[in-house]
């Protein structure tokens, strides 16, 4: 995106997103592909993440949007417009990497003025700017200072100022929290939401933490090997997974296998080692075909609740205490069951502890078996 002299200043008013459109892009590298055909649209001014785990293509996504790659078939169009043959430097994109690459000698200032001078505007008038955006990212003092004297999250927030600087339509963030401590990563997730919020500017954020995904997006999509599984809301993803893999890669399941019995209603029976148990069917299931019922750690209620039609008999071998809640591990048969409980003080849960565990079939998915995250 050009700018001249006489450009308007930036504001958090002015500055708007561009939506960003990937029409079967792929890359394949000396005979690996990377990243299968892709279609995905992303929203203008939208909060986008592209979660998964390493290896899975998503930092390739963002390269190709951004032109440092070029896709073996595809394309990529932002704000309408293709981008085949714009070199990087004159894409509406600025791009932050987990090393920030700021410039240690130069001053915070200095950094945010940065594009500015390259872009030719005068001293005065990119030094006004550059603490228009100290101010925006609540940097308002620092600008004197070198980025060696500021905290790590100071320094992402200057990271953030520079891309800004130069009016992006599009930031691209690849992984940019983590290298930070965990409360530090959980400040800056609300720093960065804050941020896209005020300047309106489309972000797409490529992580492997579902928190950070699951805290800050709008939207998020899940890839594994090279293929976006599931593209949704968090709740959706994490309430309604359509495979195996977003089921277990966004947060924990407890995983049974059986075989169907019934399917009416959109719930399936499934004959499991741990007896005949429901769930909400994802996908078409047939009685006989081989299925995976999984509930989640927070659905499963310790005790016979009302509803709950499904019950599993344990004892429980692990208590462990995290602040708010509690884990209880229960093992039923030759299997183990994870719980999450509120640390209220209503179940003690001692170890040895005979224990119903019980959930209703809304609060169970049941899906053909496919590939589970490992990690």
């Amino acid at each position: 995106m050009d700018m001249t002299a006489d450009a308007a200043p930036f504001s958090p008013t002015t500055a708007r997103g561009e939506s960003v459109v990937l029409e079967k892009l792929s890359m394949v590298f000396d005979g690996f592909t990377a990243v299968q055909p892709t279609d995905l649209t992303i929203k203008a001014g939208e909060f986008f993440s592209i979660l998964g785990p390493s290896g899975c293509g998503k930092t390739t996504i963002l390269r190709m949007i951004s032109g440092f790659l070029t896709p073996s078939t595809g394309r990529v169009l932002i704000g309408q417009s293709d981008m085949t043959d714009v070199h990087p430097s004159r894409r509406p994109t600025a791009l932050i990497f987990q090393n920030l690459a700021l410039f240690p000698l130069m001053s915070v200032r200095e950094n945010v003025a940065f594009g500015l001078e390259a872009r030719g505007i005068g001293r005065a008038e990119r030094n006004r700017r550059a603490d228009e955006l100290l101010e925006l990212v609540a940097l308002t003092d620092q600008g004197s200072k070198r980025p060696g004297q500021l905290s790590g999250g100071q320094r992402q927030r200057v990271a953030i100022a520079r891309a800004l600087a130069v009016e992006p339509a599009v930031m691209l963030l690849d992984e940019p929290l983590s290298a930070l401590d965990l409360k530090l990563r959980q400040h800056m997730r609300t720093e960065l939401k804050s941020i896209q919020r005020k300047t309106g500017v489309t972000f797409i954020y490529i992580t492997h933490d579902q928190g950070e995904a699951l805290t800050m997006s709008d939207r998020i999509a899940v890839m594994r090997a090279g293929r976006i599984e599931q593209v949704g809301t968090g709740d959706e993803i994490y309430s309604r997974p359509e495979t195996p893999f977003v089921a277990t890669f966004l947060g924990e399941q407890n995983l049974l296998r059986g075989r169907v019995q019934r399917v009416a209603g959109g719930i399936a029976q499934v004959e499991t080692g741990m007896g005949l148990l429901s769930g909400r069917m994802q996908g078409g299931l047939s009685v006989g075909q081989e299925a995976m019922l999984m509930v989640r750690p927070e659905r499963l209620a310790l005790g016979a609740a009302a509803g709950h039609g499904n019950r599993i008999s344990g004892t429980v071998i692990r208590r462990d205490l995290e602040g708010p809640f509690l884990t209880f591990v229960v093992r039923a048969g030759h299997q183990e069951f994870t719980v999450h409980r509120p640390n209220d003080a209503s179940f003690a849960g001692a170890q040895g502890q005979a224990v119903e565990l019980s959930f209703g079939p809304e609060d169970a998915v049941v899906m053909a078996p496919g590939e589970v995250a490992r990690d």
